[in-house]
Order: structure tokens, then C-alpha cells, then sequence
């Protein structure tokens, strides 16, 4: 009887999303010991609670020198992946065991520092650059995958190859910026919010360290990381006082509907079925809140689908300066 052979990048993947839950129950186990950390009273939606009062000197250099050794290694094996560019498979190069054991080290060393110094990056930078950056990294991902599913119920933009190429050449460089960045901002506290929150990131940074295998072209994985910030998107909009929590969720599963569920192989009463379900779930939300939802439902998506744009418009005066070349063992 003939077994098949589960590839060795699927299984480390699947050990690594075992390791970003036992990474995520750390942070919650560990949670008790912040409880006397002082903040500041909450000054409204551009205020991030989870700083000290006060600066301190350790504090600042821990979380900006950790993040910058974490940010700027990671960078330098991009760097040297795309110089070398090794075949896509299912073993797992040198150079992934080193982002994975990399990736794994600064995820611990942050927890460590947090209840040594507690202070993020948050001390010096707004709330918004982190929102910003990771909203950047999930539109870029609309704007890579339009060759393959289109933007708008599958119809696909007239984008120039050399905006796709240059689009998938540097996404490896911002979405680690966008990533690491993001991490090293929050310390790490177990609200809801914080905890969907890291391990949305442990398993980005593992996708980040499965580059060049096959396992990171994997389009249901990526599809379900693209549709993780439904969830975290969500549980942090319900923590918040401003009951926008409907617009988070229906907005995000609205890109899901126009564009994401074409890149897989749903029949088309599948595609039905889901987008009238959408509209029954947002109609029913809609009765609840009356007026305004109609105003917040398609702000999410306004943004996202104007952001593919203004991204396309960036990178094609980028490929302008700077002609990007198709190498010989891309993947698309």
C-alpha cells in the first residue's frame, strides 16, 4: 500500500502554526506579571494605551535596537535569497532554517524585553504607522495576485507586467518592514486584540521564512492569510468604544467577495451562495444600525481598491528608474 509523502516544507508550516499557538499561550501565560505596569489615561482613537508614563532609557534603546538587529537581518537574507535565487520546492533551503531560527529568537527575545522594559516602539511613533504599514502589505498582496484572480470579480486590470514584477520583487523587503515593525511596536499584552494580533504576525513571519519553497505559493494558505485580519480586524474594532466592529468585518469579507474568492476554484453557485449570504449577514446589520452603516460598509474596501492603484502607480515610476527583470525561476 502505497503512503503518500507529505512534502517537508507542508510540515514544517504545520509545525509552525503549532509553534505560533504555543508562542501566542506564552504571551498569555506570562500576562499576570504586566498587571501593575502604569499607563496613562486613554486620550482617544490616536492614543496607545499599552506605553509607560514615562520614558525610559532602556526602554527605548531595547525596543529600537532589538527591532533594528531583527529588521535589519531578516532584510540581509532577503537580500542574499534573491541573489542566489534558489529553485522553489519542498525542502527547505539553508536559508529558511536560518529565517525560521531567526525569526524564532527575536519572537522570544521580544516577550523577554517586554517584561524587563515593557516599552514598544510605541514610545516614538504613532499608533497609525502600524495600522498603515500592515493595511500597505495587504493591499500590495491585492495588487501581486490580480494576474491570477483580477481585482474586480475576476476581471483584471490593465497593470504592465514590469508593475506585477517589481510588485513581487520588493514585497519580500516591505512586508518584512511592515511585520517586524508592527511587532516591535506592541508589547506584548494578552487583550484579545494583542493576542490575535501576534499570532497573525508568528504566522506571517513563518510564511516570510518559507520563501523559495513551494509551500509559500500555497494559494489556499495564502488566502487564509490574507482573510486572518477578518478575525483581528474585528475583535480590536469591538474592544473599541465606537461600535465599528460591523464595518471591520463586512468590509474585509467584502474584499473576499469582489476579489479573493476568484483565485480559487469555488464553482460559480458556490460564489452565490457566499455573496448572498454576505448581503443577508450585512443587510441584517444594516436594519440594527440604521443609515450610518451604509456610510461605514464600504469604506474598507474604498480604501483598499484605491491604495492597488496608487501602489501600481508608485511601482510603475519605480520600473522607470530602475527596469526590473523577470528571473528565470519566478513563480507567479
Amino acid at each position: 500500500m502505497n503512503r503518500k509523502i507529505i512534502p517537508q516544507d507542508t510540515i514544517v508550516a504545520f509545525g509552525g502554526v503549532g509553534f505560533t499557538l504555543l508562542m501566542t499561550w506564552l504571551i498569555w501565560a506570562m500576562a499576570p506579571l504586566l498587571k501593575d505596569v502604569p499607563h496613562l489615561a486613554d486620550s482617544g482613537a490616536s492614543w496607545y494605551w499599552w506605553q509607560l508614563p514615562e520614558r525610559t532609557t532602556m526602554g527605548i534603546f531595547s525596543a529600537w535596537f532589538f527591532y533594528g538587529l531583527h529588521q535589519l537581518t531578516m532584510w540581509g537574507l532577503i537580500f542574499y535569497a534573491q541573489r542566489s535565487q534558489p529553485k522553489y520546492r519542498h525542502t527547505l533551503h539553508e536559508i529558511n532554517w536560518w529565517a525560521l531560527g531567526l525569526n524564532c529568537f527575536f519572537c522570544l527575545l521580544h516577550i523577554v524585553q517586554t517584561h524587563i522594559w515593557y516599552d514598544g516602539l510605541a514610545q516614538h511613533v504613532s499608533i497609525w504607522s502600524a495600522l498603515v504599514s500592515v493595511a500597505i502589505m495587504l493591499i500590495w498582496v491585492l495588487l501581486m495576485e490580480t494576474p491570477r484572480r483580477g481585482l474586480f470579480f475576476g476581471k483584471k486590470p490593465p497593470f504592465s507586467k514590469s508593475i506585477i514584477r517589481a510588485a513581487k520583487k520588493y514585497h519580500g523587503y516591505y512586508f518584512s518592514w511592515a511585520i517586524i515593525y508592527t511587532f516591535w511596536y506592541h508589547p506584548t499584552e494578552a487583550t484579545w486584540g494583542h493576542l490575535m494580533g501576534f499570532s497573525y504576525i508568528f504566522v506571517l513571519l513563518l510564511q516570510g521564512s518559507l520563501f523559495f519553497t513551494r509551500f509559500h505559493l500555497n494559494r489556499k494558505w495564502t488566502l487564509l492569510l490574507e482573510m486572518w485580519v477578518i478575525v483581528h480586524g474585528t475583535i480590536v474594532a469591538l474592544e473599541s468604544p465606537h461600535n465599528i466592529g460591523g464595518m471591520f468585518f463586512f468590509g474585509f469579507l467584502g474584499i473576499f467577495i469582489i476579489t479573493q474568492m476568484h483565485g480559487l476554484n469555488f464553482t460559480t453557485l458556490q460564489k452565490w451562495v457566499f455573496t448572498l449570504l454576505y448581503l443577508a449577514g450585512a443587510s441584517v446589520v444594516a436594519i440594527q444600525r440604521g443609515a450610518l452603516f451604509y456610510i461605514e460598509l464600504p469604506r474598507i474596501a474604498l480604501i483598499d481598491y484605491c491604495g492597488v492603484f496608487i501602489l501600481a502607480g508608485i511601482l510603475w515610476l519605480i520600473t522607470k528608474f530602475t527596469p526590473v527583470e523577470n528571473p528565470a525561476n519566478a513563480k507567479d
